[in-house]
Formats: structure tokens, C-alpha cells, sequence
């Protein structure tokens, strides 16, 4: 159908010509990277009309309607303004923009990376200079730290306001009250900021210094010589022993190690936790002492410094030796900065250092993330400074602009500053911390980290869950279930079947090779002389197991059990190779769960080096295997191969194992390899398939000739060494089909049921095969027993894309599967479609994904819904995923703690997160919510009653409460029943996660916006209580003392009237509160006069303890609060909220 799709409409001449020039400039560029770029642009370009055709159109209209095609508009050409027109039209933008570019081009002028040819301890031959070797995590340094920190907090509006408020208090026309009522609490919120932010800072500088200052022997030509890791440079010889962090990248030239190879520990650069092995430089390896590396000239070409921590390419060249030896490196060659060596003792040269290291490189600068109730109290305190401003041209037009109205209208701004509480930001920050220290503190789910404590109620507004599916939704713990020859099936329940023709087979060759009959040699060797006779079950089951046992790169540990000095050389000389004391490292878990099971059947890989592996058979006889080469699994071919010789018969074989997709072109034609790796995948086994080829000697040595060559080349020498490897993978004998399953996490099923039906939608974001992840999809419940599954079929144009969306708009309520290379092609031309019906399902499983699709995919996701989302993963090719998030879950697993460390929340099960949203997020922003709208209330009451103040005074812009009066009210009176808040609760934690539907409420934001609502009481009780006041006239003068007594017990009883669960400690704040103000009474007398418009009496104490004062404050007490609890007990019983049909 596609086929049709006319991809070629008629073009203007314009377009065709701009086409033309373009083609012809790409022509000319060669065969080079140009020559594909024109193939992309020409295809853009004749497919550019599609932009404007509807998505929803029918199949045929899509194929039949080509008149459309000559009337679309063209986007792309328009008529370029010159001149004046040119300038105003956004010219001035470009413009400054250019200039600021130049600019900062010119101040940070970046030195190109250039490859690099390195002499052997030699650092003064190199021609370039090159950065410190020096670790640097700071964000700022003497100069910029104060302006940094002070930039980060005033970019806030709400910071910005009261600096500009306390800024004007120093003009004396302007000045309302005493500096401190102003600058005090500011100044507060600044010193904690900043010495927060000063102990961090000196944390990293302590840590940096910690790493700068570690000591390395480094070689020179009189000895070992102490040298700091900072003063490391390129070209220096440096020991580096067990246990010891490598200092900058090198390259491997010399290990302690007979075998010439070491193991080194990457957790700390790309998150994994198997060892990898490293080969030394042959050449430097055989020399015959340490010293000699002085005594020869060589050097290393290394390629200019790049992101990819699993790529390099270099040689190895010895000038002195006749002819010179030249040597490819590669990347198991390398030692790389930030890992560990794991055994032995190495010596490298160095290569790289500083900024130039892999790990460095690959460190990107995370984002300050900031809550979506940070962003709406932002918008909320505009929209207050809005109404402030109206409040004053208000008062400034009643007074009727007599005198200097404007120097009126700033004093009444900052009368009502109040409006806006400084305290706020104290409070919330204050706030945060503590639902930090409660969720570390949580029993329920142990080991919990709050690694940015500024985003805790997030964790109660999520919309979008994004899991990574090994090791978060899975166990990463594999286990061997089935094994597939083609005409038979072994589950595990026949896996003693297999180990008896294991046996019966070795104990058949054993027996022929030690019989005294001469023709038995032959016999023996039928099977590989004439293929075509059919091989018996058995021997098939003895070739698959033996292919299983040697085509894999693991590598037998074996602890020392004599102290710490008789390390792996004592277990390898003693030849004991006992069972209990042997453990498998590979960097992959699928490796070592076949390597287990080949053991568990008879066939046990008891040592290896890089020369030879050894293999022990049921009846205890050691099988010697030479390694002739190796091609590692890579990402792109998705299969790893060797070449061995076996030492007993000299028979050459090529091994090969890997993903069916790319496995099935390289066998030999067969009918069941594809049907059978569909069955495994539906079960939710991970599929290998495992082939061979024997090899006469003349054709190893044609392909080691070649392949050596290609090895050396410096340009595109991948491309070169893959064209030499798939030379031998043609017609390759197919032995069996492996199957190996991994398990879930405990509870996945129950935690992924209380996500759905708290309303979060849970996408899977893999980078496993289609049909495992499916089938994961199904066996976690992500998608419902009942639920239909769309799987996106594979598209490649436009054209299909279009199609296949049509047909998927076509379906209702199924989850949508879908592969990277799809998605790709979709999101190029139809992003915001795809976005908008990926929406819409309950589940969506996006499989074949790399780090940086993940991330990409988080990032759509959050600009097209404006939800909040939460990815969540264990590995380091999640952490781009995690960052990209408005709030990242890091899972500590068996992949490291890369997710983990890069995460603002990290947690050691998946099943915790069930909690972790439904009780503590729901608390955090719940608690959040009240704690911001008292703060809210705090300073909108101030201000209504200073408003009615002045009224009744004729409009004079004179302070009602002076001096400490509002320090104090924004502090000690009120600060510890308003923060008691933080303890509040509506539902129990147990209902919570019983009933995860009250989640949904939380979602659509009502809880900070019933602030508006309760805005308007405040300013009526404001008004009440200054009426009431106004009634009183005979006791004017004491207006201060009545009116701020009653504004204290009026939010006193407000906050009592707000909680819901009671907690001892609020009992003792309200208390507290009470009794600190009682106490200030008798010392603050002085402020209790109106202003500066003084009667000439003050309070007295003798006025307070009379009845007129008490009963006039409890009236005007109850006379404000009573209209609020009426209001609310009217809500509560005509609107109840969903979780108080649950409490009751």
C-alpha cells in the first residue's frame, strides 16, 4: 500500500533549482560523508508536501488525491527581506545575538581535540599542552561564589521583591519602620543559603582535594618516584597496584600477572558490577624487567579524545627494533580514569588526563530541578504583588493624589509588602527538609536515599511513570530454562537427560582414545568428514554443550585462602579447581547463567587466560582449548564469536552465539529457528543461538592475515575489521537455540495494580527485543490480561508511518507496542500525533531503545501533556532518562549504583515506590499546600488590616505594628503552630495504600488551589475584625494592643481548626506560641502605641488584665473565625473530600 504513496509531486522551478545546486554541491564533496547527506536531503525535500496533509485521511484518499499536491503552500520559501524591514523584523535579535556569541567564543575559546602521539616516559616530547590532570566537582570559586549563590536565589520573584522592598528602606522619605523588621528576615534566608550552600561547596572542595592528592608511583629512569594524582601529565609511566583507583586514562603496557592480563572494576564509569578483563601491550608485557620500558623507543598513537567509554582505536610502535614492531590497541587496552584494577599490579602510560579523561567527559552537569508548587506559589506571589499594586493606586486615588502622591503610593507599596511573606521561602525550605528525614526514616522501605530534598511533593503529583524493565522490573538474575535442537526441546525438568548423554559422550571419546584399536581413530573423526551423514541426538547434545562451554567470555575467580599474598597465582598453580571456592566474571548475566548451566550438566570451565581456557568433563579429564581470537558483543552486530584449537585433535572451529535477528542470515537454511524464538519470547525467556564452523588450517591463516591487517589501519578501521569477521560468518552449522529467563521483582504484579489505580499512566521504556518485552509487559500485569496489545509494525518512510498510525487511531483502550527504530521515523514526521495517541493508552512499551531515545521520550512526554513525570531505572544507560524527569527514581541493583547516585530519590526495590508516591508524596504536597496557604494568610490579614487602618486615619500611609511586632508575628508567635503542619495527616498510611484511587485527587492540583477560595475569607476576616475594632471607639488608643492580641489567637485557632490528625508536638507549638507572646506583653509596651500618630498613652499592663480587654479580644476572635469554621463545616458536609468517607 505504501508502495504507491506518491513521494513525487511536481515541484516549482524555484525549488527544483535550489535542489539542484544543492545535489551538485553535495556530488561534489566526493564519496565521502556528503554523498549520503544528499540521499537525506533529497528525500526531505520531495517529501516536505506531506507536511500539511491531514492525518486522518482513508487509504485511498492518501494514494488518489495528487491534485492536492500542487496547491500546498511551501513552508519553505518565502521572499527575504532587505534592509530597514530586514532589522526591525527581528534583524536586531540575530544581531546581538552574533555579537554575544563572538563574545563568548572569544573569553572561553575552546582548544580543538586532537589525536596524539605519546612517547614512552617521555611527557617533555609532547608538542601540545595539555590540561592538569586535576578532579574538579566545584561550581564556584572565591570570585564567584557569592554572586552565583546570589543569583540562584534572586532569580526567584518572590527572593527578588523583598530586596527591592529592604533596598528602598534606605531612602528616608520611604522609610516605613525599622531596617531589621525588613533586612532581618532576609538576611536569614540569605545566611542559610549561602552557608548551606558554603558547606557543600567545601565538601567538594575536601573531596577534590581528597582525589587530587592521592599518591601514584610513577616510573622514571632513576626509579619509582612518589607523584601526586594532579600532577600526573601525558607520557608518564605510572604503577598503579589492587584495590587502587586509576588516576587518568592509559594505555595497558605491563601487569604482574603471568597470563598478562588484569581485571578492572568500571562500576564507578558505566555502572556495571562484572569485572572486565584487559590485555597488556604484548610487546612492553614480554619485555624481561620493568626497567627495560626505558631502554627501548616507542610510542602510542591515540586517537583525539571522545565520549564513548567502549571504543578506541591507537598503535603501538617500536622504533628501535629491526623491522619496527607496529602493534593495534583497542579498547582492551585501555585503563580508564575512575575505575579500579582488581588484580595484580599494572603499569600504563598515560594518554589522557583531566578534562580530557572518558569519565569526565561523560559527566554532564545535571539540572536544577524545581516543583510544580515552587513554579505556581511563583505565580501565585505575581498575581499577589499585582493586587498590592492596586491596593495602593487605591488609597492613593481616595486621598485624592493630594501632596507628593507618588512618594504616597511607594510607602503604601510598602505597607503592604506583607502581602507577600518572606517567610514563606524559610518555611517551605524548612519543610522540605523534614519529609526528607521522614521518608529516610520510613521502616517500611529501608535503605531509601533523598539524594535533592527540594522536590519531595512531587513524588504526589505524578501523572507518568517510566520504568526501564532488567533489573527494575526484573531481577537481572538469569536463570538457563530450555534448550532447543531443532527436532527436540529440553526443559528443565529433562535437564538430567542431557547431563547423561553428556556423560555417555566424553565417556565414549575417553574410552576410544585410550583403546587399543588403531581403526578407532577414525571412526572418531566421521562425523566432521561427511557432514551430511545425520548426527545422533547425542552427539548432538555433546557439540551443543561443548559450543555453549567455550563461546562466551567468562572468566573462573578463585579466592585466595592463604592471607592476602597468595592471590590467584596460588589457586592456578596448586591446579585444585575446587567447586565451592570458584566464582564466574563476565560483564554480561546471560554469559555466567550459561557458563552455570554447562557446569551443572557435567561440563565445567575450570580456568582461562588469554591464551587458553580449560574445561573439566564428567569423568574429571582437563580439556585444553587455545584461543586463536575473539570478536567481544557489540550493541551494533548483537552476537560475539571465538576461534579455537582444540590441543588434542588441532581441529580449528569458529563458535559464534547472538540475537536471532542477527543470527538467522548467517545459518544454514533451516524451518524452525524463527517459530521456536517466537515461543521462547512469548514465554519471556531471552533467546541465544548458538552456531559453529570448522576451519581447515589454510583458511584460519588467509583470515588472520587479513584480519591483522585491518587490526592497524587507522581509518575507519571498525568497518574494516567487521568486513574481515563477516567473511567467515557464511553457512554456519546451527547447533541449538538457548533460553534463559529472567526473573521478576518481588511484588511487581501487586506495585504496577496500585499505580494503575492510582491513576498513573506506566510506559516501559527497554532496550531488550520486542517480543521479551512483551512478554514481560503481560507477566508483570503492566498490561491487563484482557487488554488488546497494538504492535506498531516496523516502518521505514513517511508513507508507512502515516498508514500505520491511521491504524492504530482506529483502536480503543489497547496498549501500544512500539520499536526505537519506528518511533524514530514517527516522531520525524508525526511528533505530536504519535504523542497524543500514545496518550490515550493505559500502557505503552517502547522496546529497542537507546539511553538517549529515553531520555527523549521523557523530555516529548513533559512539553506535549505539561504532566509531571518520574522515570525510574537501575543502570547507567538510564541515568539521561532519570535526569531528563521531573522526578528521577534511582534502583540500586546489579547493574551499580550509577542510576542510583544520578537520582533524586533511590530506593532498593521496585515495590517501594508503591509507597513512597502513595503515602509520602500524598503527605509532602498535602503538607506543602497548608504550610504555603498559612503562610499566604499570615500576610494577607497584616495587610488588610493595615489597609483598614488607613482608611479610617484619612488615608495615611503610617504603619499599624512597628518594629518587632512583625518580626515577631511572622516568627515566634505563629511560626511553630503553622510548621506543626509538616506532622498533619488526612488519611492513615494504611489507607493510603489500600485505597490508591485518593491518589487521583492530588493530580489535579485542588489542594494549593482552595487557596483562592479561602484568600477571600481572610480579607472578610480582616475586615471584620477592624470593624469590630472601629465600634470600640472609646478605647482607641489601645486599638494596637486589642487588634494584634486577637490577630495572634485568630491564627492560632485557625491552625488548630485546619489539623486533622493531632500530634503531641502541635499541642505544645500552639502552647508554646501562646505563652511566648503572653510573656513579650509585659517587655513590648513601648510598640504597642499607634505609630507614630501616638495619643500619648500606652499599653499599660494594668489595661490588659481587665475584663473589657479580655472579652473585646475573645469577641473580636470569635467573630472572625467563626464564619470560616461554618464555611468549612458546610464544604466538609455538602462536598466531603473522597478520603473522609474513609477516616470515618
Amino acid at each position: 500500500m505504501a508502495d504507491q504513496i506518491p513521494l513525487y509531486p511536481v515541484r516549482s522551478a524555484a525549488v527544483a533549482a535550489a535542489s539542484h545546486k544543492r545535489a551538485a554541491y553535495y556530488s561534489a564533496a566526493g564519496p565521502g560523508p556528503g554523498a549520503n547527506r544528499r540521499g537525506r536531503y533529497q528525500l526531505e525535500d520531495e517529501s516536505a508536501p506531506l507536511d500539511e496533509m491531514p492525518l486522518m485521511m482513508s487509504e485511498e484518499g492518501f494514494e488518489n488525491d495528487e491534485s492536492d499536491y500542487h496547491t500546498l503552500p511551501r513552508a519553505r520559501i518565502t521572499r527575504r527581506k532587505r534592509g530597514l524591514e530586514w532589522f526591525v523584523c527581528g534583524g536586531w535579535k540575530f544581531l546581538c545575538t552574533s555579537c554575544c556569541d563572538w563574545l563568548i567564543n572569544v573569553c572561553q575559546r575552546k582548544k580543538e581535540l586532537k589525536a596524539r602521539t605519546v612517547w614512552l616516559g617521555c611527557p617533555e616530547k609532547c608538542e601540545e599542552k595539555h590540561p592538569r590532570n586535576s578532579i574538579k566537582n566545584q561550581k564556584y570559586n572565591v570570585f564567584t561564589f557569592i554572586p552565583g549563590v546570589l543569583y540562584e536565589q534572586f532569580k526567584f520573584f518572590l527572593n527578588l521583591y523583598f530586596l527591592v522592598v529592604s533596598c528602598l528602606q534606605f531612602v528616608p522619605a520611604l522609610k516605613i519602620g525599622y531596617l531589621y523588621t525588613y533586612w532581618a528576615p532576609l538576611g536569614f534566608v540569605l545566611a542559610v543559603t549561602i552557608t548551606r550552600e558554603a558547606i557543600d561547596e567545601f565538601r567538594r572542595f575536601q573531596r577534590d582535594k581528597e582525589m587530587n592528592s592521592q599518591l601514584y608511583s610513577k616510573l622514571t629512569v632513576r626509579g619509582k618516584v612518589q607523584v601526586k594524582s594532579s600532577d600526573i601529565q601525558v607520557g608518564d609511566l605510572i604503577i598503579v597496584e589492587k584495590n587502587q583507583r586509576i588516576p587518568s586514562d592509559m594505555v595497558f603496557l605491563r601487569t604482574s600477572e603471568k597470563a598478562g592480563s588484569c581485571f578492572i572494576r568500571t562500576d564507578q564509569l558505566d555502572g556495571e558490577t562484572d569485572w572486565k578483563l584487559k590485555v597488556a601491550v604484548s610487546c612492553t608485557q614480554r619485555l624481561p624487567a620493568l626497567g627495560d620500558l626505558f631502554s627501548i623507543s616507542a610510542y602510542v598513537y591515540a586517537q583525539k579524545p571522545q565520549l564513548d567509554i567502549h571504543s578506541f582505536e591507537g598503535t603501538f610502535t617500536r622504533e628501535d627494533s629491526d623491522p619496527a614492531i607496529h602493534e593495534s590497541l583497542s579498547i582492551e587496552n585501555t585503563l580508564w580514569a575512575s575505575t579500579i584494577v582488581a588484580s595484580g599490579t599494572v603499569i600504563g602510560v598515560v594518554i589522557y588526563t583531566g578534562k580530557e579523561t572518558r569519565s569526565v567527559m561523560n559527566t554532564s552537569n545535571p539540572k536544577n530541578k524545581v516543583g510544580l508548587l515552587d513554579l505556581e506559589l511563583n505565580q501565585l506571589t505575581k498575581a499577589l504583588f499585582l493586587a498590592l499594586v492596586v491596593l495602593s493606586v487605591v488609597m492613593v486615588t481616595l486621598q485624592g493624589f493630594a501632596g507628593p502622591w507618588y512618594r504616597n503610593l511607594f510607602r503604601f507599596l510598602l505597607l503592604f509588602s506583607y502581602i507577600i511573606p518572606i517567610s514563606l521561602r524559610v518555611n517551605l525550605d524548612m519543610g522540605k527538609a523534614v519529609y526528607g528525614w521522614m521518608i529516610m526514616k520510613d521502616e517500611n522501605i529501608p535503605g531509601t536515599v533523598v539524594r535533592t530534598s527540594t522536590i519531595p511533593e512531587e513524588l504526589g503529583r505524578l501523572v507518568y511513570l517510566l520504568t526501564d524493565k532488567t533489573g527494575t522490573l526484573t531481577q537481572n538474575e538469569m536463570v538457563f530454562k530450555r534448550l532447543h535442537l531443532g527436532t527436540v526441546s529440553y526443559g528443565m525438568d529433562t535437564m538430567d537427560e542431557i547431563q547423561n548423554h553428556v556423560l555417555n559422550s566424553y565417556l565414549q571419546v575417553h574410552s576410544q582414545a585410550n583403546g587399543s584399536n588403531p581403526s578407532s581413530a577414525p571412526l572418531r573423526r566421521t562425523p566432521s568428514s561427511t557432514p551430511k551423514v545425520k548426527k545422533s541426538v547425542s552427539s548432538r547434545i555433546h557439540e551443543a554443550v561443548k559450543a555453549i562451554a567455550l563461546c562466551h567470555n567468562v572468566t573462573p575467580v578463585y579466592e585466595a585462602r592463604t592471607g592476602v599474598t597468595g592471590e590467584t597465582e596460588f589457586a592456578e598453580a596448586d591446579q585444585d579447581f575446587s567447586d565451592e571456592n570458584r566464582t564466574y566474571q563476565a560483564s554480561s548475566p546471560d554469559e555466567v547463567a550459561l557458563v552455570h548451566w554447562t557446569e551443572s550438566v557435567g561440563l565445567t570451565l575450570v580456568s582461562r587466560d588469554l591464551a587458553s581456557m580449560q574445561l573439566k568433563t564428567p569423568g574429571g579429564q582437563v580439556l585444553t582449548y587455545y584461543i586463536l581470537q575473539m570478536f567481544p558483543f557489540t550493541s551494533e552486530s548483537k552476537r560475539m564469536g571465538i576461534i579455537v584449537r582444540d590441543e588434542s585433535t588441532a581441529e580449528i572451529t569458529f563458535y559464534m552465539k547472538g540475537a536471532d535477528v542477527a543470527m538467522s542470515t548467517i545459518v544454514q537454511y533451516n524451518d524452525w529457528l524463527e517459530e521456536e524464538c517466537g515461543n521462547m519470547a512469548r514465554e519471556g525467556l531471552r533467546t541465544l543461538v548458538v552456531a559453529k564452523r570448522t576451519l581447515t588450517e589454510e583458511q584460519y591463516q588467509d583470515f588472520e592475515s587479513r584480519y591483522s591487517q585491518a587490526k592497524l589501519s587507522i581509518h575507519d578501521r571498525t568497518l574494516k575489521v567487521a568486513a574481515v569477521v563477516e567473511s567467515l560468518e557464511r553457512e554456519m552449522e546451527l547447533l541449538c537455540l538457548t533460553g534463559v529467563e529472567d526473573q521478576l521483582q518481588a511484588d511487581v504484579r501487586p506495585t504496577l495494580e496500585m499505580l494503575r489505580n492510582a491513576g498513573i499512566k506506566i510506559w516501559m521504556l527497554t532496550g531488550d527485543k520486542l517480543e521479551t518485552a512483551t512478554c514481560i509487559a503481560k507477566s508483570s500485569h503492566l498490561v491487563s490480561r484482557t487488554q488488546d496489545i497494538h504492535i506498531f509494525r516496523p516502518v521505514t518512510s513517511r508513507g508507512e508511518a502515516h498508514l500505520e498510525l491511521n491504524a492504530f487511531r482506529r483502536k480503543h483502550d489497547c496498549a501500544l507496542v512500539i520499536s526505537g527504530d519506528s518511533l524514530e521515523v514517527c516522531l520525524r514526521y508525526y511528533e505530536h500525533e504519535l504523542v497524543e495517541l500514545a496518550c490515550q493508552c493505559p500502557a505503552v512499551v517502547c522496546c529497542r531503545c537507546s539511553p538517549t531515545q529515553k531520555a527523549h521520550i521523557v523530555t516529548l512526554l513533559r512539553q506535549h501533556t505539561g504532566k509531571r513525570t518520574c522515570a525510574i531505572g537501575d543502570g547507567g544507560n538510564d541515568v539521561s532518562m532519570i535526569q531528563a524527569a521531573d522526578c528521577g527514581i534511582g534502583i540500586e541493583g546489579k547493574e551499580g549504583k550509577q542510576a542510583s547516585l544520578a537520582a533524586d530519590f533511590s530506593i532498593t526495590q521496585f515495590r517501594h515506590i508503591g509507597r513512597l508516591l502513595m503515602v509520602h508524596g500524598r503527605n509532602s504536597y498535602k503538607r506543602s499546600a497548608a504550610l504555603g496557604q498559612f503562610v499566604m494568610h499570615r500576610g494577607l490579614i497584616i495587610s488588610t488590616m493595615q489597609a483598614v487602618f488607613s482608611s479610617v486615619f484619612y488615608f495615611a500611609s503610617v504603619p499599624l505594628y512597628q518594629g518587632f511586632l512583625m518580626v515577631g508575628y511572622a516568627t515566634i508567635y505563629t511560626m511553630f503552630p503553622v510548621f506543626s503542619l509538616v506532622l498533619d495527616q488526612d488519611v492513615k498510611p494504611e489507607m493510603a495504600i489500600l485505597y490508591p484511587e485518593l491518589y487521583k485527587d492530588l493530580t489535579k492540583g485542588k489542594a494549593y488551589s482552595l487557596a483562592c477560595g479561602t484568600i477571600v475569607w481572610v480579607f472578610l476576616c480582616g475586615i471584620i475584625m477592624y470593624g469590630a475594632l472601629v465600634l470600640f471607639e472609646a478605647e482607641f488608643v489601645h486599638v494596637v494592643a486589642i487588634s494584634f492580641t486577637a490577630l495572634i489567637l485568630t491564627e492560632l485557632l485557625m491552625v488548630a481548626l485546619t489539623i486533622r490528625t493531632w500530634h503531641w508536638l502541635m499541642v505544645v507549638a500552639e502552647f508554646l506560641s501562646l505563652g511566648c507572646y503572653v510573656a513579650s506583653l509585659a517587655f513590648l509596651n513601648e510598640y504597642f502605641g499607634i505609630g507614630r500618630i501616638s495619643f500619648g498613652t500606652f499599653l499599660d499592663v494594668a489595661f490588659i488584665t481587665t475584663m473589657t480587654f479580655l472579652w473585646k479580644v475573645s469577641a473580636i476572635t470569635v467573630v472572625s473565625c467563626l464564619p470560616l469554621y461554618v464555611l468549612k463545616y458546610l464544604k466538609r458536609k455538602l462536598s466531603p473530600p473522597s478520603y473522609s468517607k474513609l477516616s470515618s
